[in-house]
């Protein structure tokens, strides 16, 4: 049951330094800092952690992860996520988010439970590799075996608004255990009845807008990234988007418990 406001978590998702202001002036508690959005999220460079930290005053945490696709991960790239976790410490964060999985789909129980142990007394996320596992109950109890805090899900599901069964099944299996952050296509349209049907008190979302780029002279034929993609414009984050999605979170907690189902 929901009694009070501060139980209410809002992480948002950033990768750049004035999303990160933007993030804090819209009443977030949290971000979670990246870079590549548009693969997922990686590790952030050095130099944004370090600016990050230094112009905001909310919870940081930073992503660890060495490259975009699966979450199945080399010794050498183990040792990358060694390092960088000592690096975002030294920077002062307040956690770090990961996530590693077997070839079998299972949670790498004994490998993330390493970089647990490293990252302490940082706080740690197991992110949305849970979403990637064979059963995610059975996930779950491995992720609380890890010593993990809290796991960011979308239930297995394209979005969280399309696992919400699931994620209450999560929200159960972790108990008090650690907590369950919902993530994906979360919005101020659909938290409360996100919230509702799951039971979940914690949310992460980008809220991103497009921002044209002020740049005049064009090269439309070149593309540095993926094919196609517009190299002229920028995602950020608006402060009003997150105070819009921290007011939906507000009016659950005036409206009544989210134990109510």
């Amino acid at each position: 049951m929901l009694e009070e406001r501060e139980m209410m978590e809002l992480e948002i998702c950033v990768e750049s330094l004035e999303s990160a202001v933007a993030a804090e002036q819209g009443g977030a508690q949290r971000i979670e800092l990246c870079s590549a959005l548009r693969e997922g999220g990686i590790t952030p460079s050095a130099g944004l952690m370090r600016a990050v930290r230094a112009r905001v005053s909310l919870g940081v945490h930073v992503m660890i992860r060495p490259r975009g696709g699966d979450f199945l991960y080399s010794d050498e790239e183990f040792a990358v996520m060694r390092d960088d976790i000592s690096l975002a410490s030294h920077f002062g964060v307040d956690g770090v988010v990961l996530g590693l999985l077997t070839a079998e789909g299972d949670v790498d129980v004994e490998r993330t439970r390493e970089l647990v142990e490293l990252a302490r007394p940082l706080e740690v996320t197991f992110h949305r590799a849970i979403d990637m596992t064979r059963d995610l109950k059975t996930a779950v109890n491995d992720v609380v075996k890890t010593g993990a805090n809290r796991i960011l899900t979308s239930g297995g599901a394209a979005s969280a608004a399309h696992g919400l069964e699931q994620i209450a099944g999560m929200v159960d299996a972790a108990g008090d255990r650690l907590r369950i952050m919902v993530g994906g296509g979360v919005r101020p349209s659909n938290v409360q009845q996100i919230a509702r049907a799951t039971r979940a008190t914690a949310f992460h979302t980008a809220l991103r807008t497009v921002v044209p780029s002020p740049v005049t002279h064009r090269n439309s034929t070149v593309f540095l990234g993926q094919a196609g993609v517009d190299e002229y414009i920028r995602h950020v984050v608006l402060a009003e988007s997150v105070a819009h999605m921290r007011n939906a979170m507000e009016e659950l907690v005036v409206s009544g418990p989210v134990g109510d189902r």
